[in-house]
């Protein structure tokens, strides 16, 4: 295995063996986190306002501290921006991660400090490694180089304080030994343009010996499709013999798997990751299981409201001694950044609580109710792929919203998709997703049902790089931009259905 691959892998049994810890004990973990927590912001402007130093139980603590979203706490971040100490998190916060998020399309900026810099995300790319070599002790990555996407997000100096891509903001205060073994390096990583950024990397890496590859699946695939076409290579195994694995995060991998399987000849194991500007939460443990392992002790506790109570006067907040198998919650954290009881806008489903895994089913916000369906992206992405199944296709973009009902016209859900292989017969994959869709969501089926209140959905075929060309528009290429999957208005299908016409 090598001398480095022996050396990592003591490291990483002493990381598994505190992982194990946390899966034992996750009610007294996560309780521990959280007072931990309380006592380093006690003193904190926050921490006086909801009187932290009183606080010595859960239930007081949730008592007392008000559940919040963005716009709700906004006042105290912007106030820690401008250089102010110990607002809600002691001492003075120096990074914040620039993030679009969902919030009214303005930009959010989430506090970064020391502690959720080191003890969350740096600590969660470490047991990130633990659980893969546990899932995987063949492995010999660190023998290789990792490829890596980051943000193209500049860092801005402001009030003193700087604030950029939270990729960007990791990859700039990573210690030298770990910077060692990814690529490209620092400078071109936190380039601001991503044109240019990415001709960088395909010049950096593809001479070099890749093992490795993290980052967003479809800012990625757009970096090796490009470096393929310009290597004269049809596969990625074909340039880097020793590729083994994607870490990937930020978005659902379902829809891009079947374009990773057809530029690799030889089996790639895919790791998911679920990370975000806020903190980092889950990460797959298991080699051919997708669900997730719930961090519980990287410095955030964790509440869980049921999606069916979610907005009411009356939602409850559940810890994790609480939660049960096969619901949906939003999810609500308190982080080591100064987050206090923050609604994140996720909604997890649990699979497992001995150890307590999760995929992520969806997001408050995205998601299409317009006639009571509640149509999650989870539904749709496992309609997409029974569709494109059933077609011999392959989906590399989509988005999708709802026609409301006019006069006597029933409502149907529109769609763009944008595809890498086309369907064999394009009417029949339309076909295949209501049908599919039904088959996963009973609620879009009782509306469906004789087209009752829902007709056949419109499906447009978009042409190529037309989501680029939209998120080009919207200054939102590269790093942790996201294509809007789902949403409840026609705020996004529209601008789309309208470029489509205009190529």
């Amino acid at each position: 295995m090598g001398i480095v691959n022996k050396i990592m892998e003591i490291m990483m049994r002493s990381k598994m063996n505190v992982i194990e810890q946390s899966i034992k004990n996750p009610i007294g973990t996560q309780e521990r986190v959280l007072f931990d927590n309380i006592k380093k912001a006690k003193s904190t402007i926050y921490g006086k306002e909801f009187g932290f130093d009183e606080i010595n139980r859960i239930h007081q603590f949730q008592q007392q501290v008000p559940a919040v979203h963005y716009e709700d706490f906004e006042p105290y971040i912007e106030l820690a921006r401008k250089g102010e100490k110990d607002v809600a998190w002691h001492g003075k916060i120096k990074w914040f991660a620039k993030s679009s998020g969902t919030t009214n399309a303005k930009s959010k900026f989430i506090p970064i400090s020391d502690e959720s810099l080191e003890d969350c995300h740096y600590a969660a790319g470490k047991t990130m490694f633990a659980l893969y070599l546990n899932a995987y002790p063949e492995t010999d990555i660190f023998m290789h180089k990792n490829l890596r996407i980051g943000g193209s997000s500049e860092l801005y100096q402001k009030y003193d304080t700087r604030f950029g891509d939270l990729s960007a903001i990791l990859i700039d205060n990573l210690p030298f030994y770990a910077e060692m073994k990814n690529i490209p390096n620092r400078e071109i990583s936190l380039m601001p343009d991503w044109a240019t950024k990415m001709q960088a990397i395909i010049n950096a890496t593809k001479n070099e010996d890749v093992g490795s590859l993290t980052g967003v699946p479809s800012w990625m695939m757009v970096v090796l499709q490009k470096l393929l076409a310009e290597t004269d290579k049809n596969y990625l195994d074909e340039l880097w013999p020793n590729l083994e694995v994607f870490f990937h995060g930020g978005i659902s991998f379902k829809p891009y798997e079947e374009n990773y399987n057809s530029i690799t000849q030889k089996k790639i194991n895919y790791f998911e990751l679920y990370n975000a500007s806020e903190g980092f939460f889950g990460i797959q443990d298991q080699l051919n299981n997708k669900d997730l392992l719930l961090l519980l002790d990287n410095g955030i506790f964790y509440e869980f409201i049921p999606m069916e109570e979610f907005g009411s006067a009356d939602q409850h907040y559940l810890t994790i001694g609480e939660v049960e198998i096969g619901e949906n919650y939003a999810m609500v954290i308190t982080t080591n950044g100064g987050l206090w009881r923050y609604i994140i806008g996720d909604t997890v489903r649990f699979t497992s609580t001995n150890p307590h895994r999760i995929v992520v089913s969806g997001r408050t916000k995205h998601y299409i109710n317009a006639f009571g369906e509640e149509l999650m992206i989870e539904n749709a992405e496992e309609a997409l792929k029974r569709a494109c199944d059933k077609t011999n296709a392959i989906v590399s973009e989509y988005s999708a919203g709802p026609i409301f009902m006019k006069d006597k016209e029933k409502g149907a859900h529109e769609w763009v998709i944008e595809f890498d292989k086309e369907p064999t017969d394009f009417d029949a994959f339309i076909d295949a997703l209501d049908k599919s869709l039904q088959e996963v969501n009973s609620d879009y089926e009782a509306k469906r049902y004789n087209n009752m209140t829902l007709n056949r959905p419109v499906v447009h075929k978009a042409r190529k790089r037309l989501f680029i060309e939209w998120m080009a528009s919207r200054g939102k290429l590269g790093g942790q931009n996201k294509v809007p999957r789902l949403a409840n208005t026609r705020e996004y299908i529209e601008p789309l259905i309208t470029l489509n016409n205009q190529g």
